[in-house]
């Protein structure tokens, strides 16, 4: 059975609702996982989506800041926000949901950006990062039996060295420090996940899902970051069709600065 996964940081759901309704008609994933959708619950557009077949929805918005959300055409089962670091942000949204005879725990995570100075004790919001991080070690894989996990979303790190435009450059440069790198690399072998982007392209080719909004010509210099993942328990592995990131989106009318990531599953 085909099962169809995308995730993507949107910068503003009703802002860039334009896009997002073109890669549905497009794409038709079955579910995607929105990040930054910087509205309360309340106004989500959810009109678009019903339009679409997506049907069922898990919102978790915040006023003008942060917010995920799912939407499915299949149907969502136990809801479940958390809220690392205690500090009221809409950053977390699981789902559990079945496809044949199999139940997924998706997992939808906004991961704080960490602002620009990569210091925490001159820096809350990279002491923050850090704690987010921290915490996100406690979550396994395969923490519910007979249950598959899958975790998706803007990670806000680039953890590899073919991650980014350039390793050396951006050691010091947050989203790819030791210190992050380093941290999401033991969220992924305490919580045994595989990350299914460098399952699909081993490095060294490069991968790239974000590209700033500060570059004047983003195509000519292509100074990318992997700042969105795709995460899965082990079982799922060879279930893996595809991955594709959808670098022209970057470049449609009004666009994110991120670009949607999709999954292809044979169950």
């Amino acid at each position: 059975m085909p099962l169809t996964i995308a995730t993507w940081n949107i910068n503003s759901v009703r802002l860039r609702m334009p896009i997002v309704e073109r890669f549905l008609d497009e794409k038709q994933p079955d579910i995607l996982c929105l990040q930054e959708t910087k509205c309360e619950n309340g106004q989500f557009p959810i009109a678009p989506f019903n339009d679409r077949g997506y049907l069922h929805q898990a919102i978790h918005g915040q006023k003008g800041y942060h917010g995920v959300a799912i939407v499915s055409r299949l149907p969502l089962e136990e809801h479940d926000r958390r809220d690392h670091g205690s500090v009221g942000h809409a950053r977390h949204v699981s789902v559990k949901f079945r496809t044949g005879t199999r139940t997924i725990r998706l997992h939808n995570f906004y991961v704080p950006a960490g602002g620009d100075e990569p210091d925490p004790k001159i820096n809350p919001k990279f002491a923050h990062k850090l704690d987010y991080i921290e915490e996100m070690k406690g979550l396994h894989s395969e923490a519910e039996a007979g249950v598959s996990s899958i975790l998706v979303g803007d990670l806000n790190i680039a953890p590899l060295e073919h991650d980014v435009w350039s390793h050396k450059q951006l050691l010091k440069i947050v989203s790819h420090t030791p210190v992050e790198t380093d941290g999401m690399k033991e969220v992924i072998a305490r919580g045994n996940w595989l990350d299914l982007m460098r399952h699909y392209t081993p490095e060294p080719a490069k991968l790239y899902t974000w590209w700033s909004y500060r570059s004047t010509d983003w195509v000519a210099a292509n100074k990318g970051r992997r700042l969105d993942h795709i995460w899965s328990s082990p079982d799922l592995g060879p279930q893996l069709q595809e991955i594709e990131i959808l670098r022209e989106a970057r470049g449609w009318e009004k666009p994110s600065d991120h670009v949607p990531v999709i999954a292809r599953f044979e169950l």
